[in-house]
Order: C-alpha cells, then structure tokens, then sequence
C-alpha cells in the first residue's frame, strides 16, 4: 500500500517543480523594457524610466501587469555629470510623466522616489 503514496508524493514534487521553472522562466522576461526604457526591479515591482530631452516617463508593472498609477506620485532626480535637476512626475494615463526640458544622455543617473498607495519605494537608474 506504501507505493501508490511515494508515487503520489514523488508526482506531486515534480509537478511543483515544473511550475517553479516556469515562474522564473517568465519572471525573467517581465524586466526587458516595454518602452524603449532601462528596467530596475525594485520589491517585486518593474520601474521603467523612458528618459528624453523633452520627457521622462515612468511606466510600472506588477508581476508583468500595468501598475495603476492613476494616484501615485514620483519625484526623478537626474545628475548629468555635475548636473542635478529634479522632476515631479503626475500621472498620465498608465504612466507618471512630466515634459520640459531636460539634461539625459548616456551615463547620466536618475533616482525616482515613488509613492504608490502611500507606499515609497526608491529606483536608481543609469541611462544607456
């Protein structure tokens, strides 16, 4: 009677194993950028920062999905060589934007303060 329960246990471990390979088979691919942006991760979640002379966007995604942003709020911090400029993005449809005029370029190192259903969470990113 032993046998059918070790083949029982031995089936449930595999199959627990397979679904473990899948999860982190697609977890990889959740941090390659969506928008032409550099990817961080930062507790579980994908920050995207879209950097150009004229915008910066920030694009989340929980798990792979689009994070709702419609209440979050983040504050960019660019140094461009000696160069430090601060940016207030707000919420513009599934992203946090601002538009101006802004300093970017390779190498140039951003740090956003984001603040998602009252929680804050700190992304740090080298541009390419």
């Amino acid at each position: 009677m032993k046998t059918p329960t070790v083949l029982a246990s031995l089936a449930l471990a595999l199959a627990g194993s397979a679904f473990a390979a899948d999860d982190k088979h697609d977890h990889a691919h959740e941090h390659k950028p969506m928008h032409g942006g550099v990817v961080v991760e930062v507790k579980d979640m994908d920050y995207e920062l879209v950097a150009k002379a004229t915008t910066i966007q920030l694009f989340l995604r929980d798990h792979g999905k689009t994070a709702d942003v419609s209440k979050a709020t983040a504050k960019v911090t660019l140094l461009t060589g000696t160069e430090k400029q601060e940016v207030e993005l707000k919420p513009a449809g599934e992203k946090l934007e601002a538009t101006g005029s802004f300093k970017v370029g390779p190498g140039t190192k951003a740090v956003a303060v984001v603040m998602v259903a009252g929680k804050p969470a700190t992304a740090r990113f080298t541009l390419k």
